[in-house]
């Protein structure tokens, strides 16, 4: 299978000093079967100098196909991927984030069962595959395979990884589905969702991970874990 383009969105907030190194890597990739990349950046209203940080990268790529967003008042992660699904062009959209945590290179580790003619949807494990993941937050690992645990009870699928950033959709799937959760609520909502879809077959692929700690600028907590929960329960029971 064939297709011509790869949208690619980006949420930021508060990472200007960093996110050009991002956009390098996204620029550096050279994907499979001359597939194009379409990047969609969204500021979900940083206060650091993350707008001029990238108008700046605009400005010195004009090679790239760079879209650009901003939200006036923060919304959360989850809204800045909204806005950025629904501008996608491409016949498929991966999210990307703006930190160093994912490495944009396995793009084509992603594309693989597309490419194939096997997958409409493609998410990226961190637990399993032989890449390199850092060695980090025990709680944060068994939080992590908890919430991935009670979802696939309710959707019936065996992912490993449900709460992983690296989520690859055909893009009409995507833009089809009602999505409301503003901040680390999509995970869980659009897994539920996507499994709803007549037919569509969902693959998992083993994917390195270069976690940051808080200090570093992790942002997720917590309570991020309780809202979770909660989103698995009401789009999976109450939708």
């Amino acid at each position: 299978m064939t297709f011509n383009k790869l949208s690619i969105v980006i949420p930021a907030y508060n990472e200007g000093a960093t996110i050009h190194l991002i956009l390098d890597r996204v620029k550096a990739v050279e994907l499979k079967n001359g597939i194009l990349k379409e990047l969609i950046l969204v500021n979900d209203c940083s206060t650091d100098n993350t707008e001029q940080a990238i108008l700046d990268y605009q400005a010195a790529n004009p090679e790239l196909n760079i879209a650009y967003y901003k939200h006036e008042v923060n919304k959360g992660k989850g809204a800045a991927l909204h806005t950025g699904i629904s501008k996608a062009t491409g016949e498929y959209t991966v999210i990307q984030d703006a930190d160093l945590e994912y490495d944009p290179e396995e793009f084509n580790v992603l594309l693989k069962p597309i490419l194939n003619g096997s997958a409409d949807v493609v998410y990226g494990s961190r637990f399993m595959g032989g890449n390199p993941h850092r060695i980090l937050f025990f709680w944060h690992s068994i939080g992590n395979k908890f919430l991935t645990f009670l979802s696939n009870m309710f959707t019936n699928l065996n992912l490993t990884d449900m709460e992983t950033c690296y989520k690859l959709f055909k893009t009409q799937y995507i833009q089809s589905l009602n999505l409301k959760e503003k901040r680390f609520g999509f995970e869980p909502e659009v897994t539920a969702k996507i499994a709803r879809i007549p037919n569509v077959r969902i693959y998992e692929v083993g994917i390195s991970y270069y976690g940051r700690t808080f200090d570093e600028g992790k942002k997720i907590n917590w309570k991020d874990g309780f809202r979770a929960i909660y989103c698995i329960l009401r789009y999976n029971l109450f939708s």
